[in-house]
């Protein structure tokens, strides 16, 4: 199946969640009923719907969030920073008597995370946000959906979208039930390992496996099937075939949001209308310089820096 691209240039509508994110740096993880002494506290914006929107501004798109914020002395904030960005943030509401969505999240000496999330103010969203995503589609390309919102909005949004000739990229995080009739509706999925592994039933290990659930992926009707391997590249494939990346090396120090850099590339590559092994590849160069620093938005790369880490490896 090919990519379809919409009619309305470059623009991207993220719709999905707004965080407030929580994080302590520790040597390790602790065991149950153990207590490890951390080395840092740090609080960041985050969520991935916000996470991917920043990300694709900084590549140069146009971009618009769609979603919900609490009442708490979050909301503001959260939106704020979104402006700052250079995000259309008319698609955000408060949302009364809610607190904003929160995401506790441990780091520990190898960089690797531990998230909870309590999602607050995001799972509020309905009907009000499904409306607002397609004013905002009028003047963009690409919707960009996670699950930090509910699976049955997502699906809405994705079955208007996609009658309408847009690009639909779906993250499937965090890991959630989705329903079989959302995958025909997915120009592309971009599951990473764990949740790859939750959508096909087997664990997803190296580029072989990835191989194997992206075919599955296929079976079930989504267009182009893109599995995150971390450290390891990413896989993609679609009926005419796949094909691997190989992982950019980078110093790693957090890996937090990498793969929400990696779909902010993703979209605004496609949208311009780069080949898929292309977009894959500036993608995974923006996952990629997302490990080299700290928090989520703050880490999503501008478009000079993955552009300079694409032609130097």
């Amino acid at each position: 199946m090919a990519l379809r691209q919409g009619n309305n240039g470059v623009g991207v509508v993220v719709l999905g969640g707004i965080n407030m994110d929580l994080v302590t740096i520790s040597p390790r993880f602790p065991q149950p009923g153990e207590t490890v002494v951390g080395s840092r506290f740090l609080t960041y914006p985050g969520g991935k719907g916000a996470n991917q929107a920043v990300a694709a501004a900084r590549m140069g798109a146009p971009t618009a969030m769609v979603g919900r914020v609490g009442d708490d002395v979050f909301g503001p904030q959260l939106i704020d920073i979104l402006a700052a960005s250079g995000i259309n943030v008319d698609g955000i509401a408060i949302a009364s008597d809610t607190t904003s969505g929160i995401a506790v999240i441990s780091i520990d000496e190898s960089a690797q995370n531990q998230i909870i999330q309590v999602l607050g103010a995001n799972i509020t969203c309905g009907e009000a946000e499904a409306g607002r995503v397609l004013l905002a589609l009028a003047d963009a390309s690409t919707l960009l959906l996670q699950l930090e919102v509910s699976v049955d909005l997502s699906l809405q949004v994705a079955k208007e979208a996609f009658a309408l000739g847009n690009t639909v990229i779906l993250d499937p995080g965090p890991v959630r039930p989705i329903p079989p009739e959302f995958f025909p509706f997915c120009s592309v999925i971009t599951p990473n390992e764990t949740e790859a592994q939750a959508l096909v039933g087997f664990p997803v290990v190296d580029a072989t496996t990835a191989a194997q659930a992206a075919e599955q992926l296929l079976d079930i009707g989504v267009g182009v099937a893109v599995v995150k391997l971390g450290a390891q590249g990413v896989y993609y494939a679609t009926a005419d075939g796949g094909d691997f990346v190989p992982p950019f090396p980078v110093e790693a120090v957090d890996s937090v949001a990498a793969g929400d850099a990696f779909n902010g590339a993703l979209a605004v590559s496609l949208a311009e209308g780069a080949t898929l092994h292309q977009s894959v590849r500036m993608a995974a160069a923006a996952g990629a310089l997302a490990v080299t620093k700290s928090g989520a938005q703050d880490s999503m790369p501008f478009r000079a820096e993955v552009e300079e880490l694409m032609v130097g490896a």
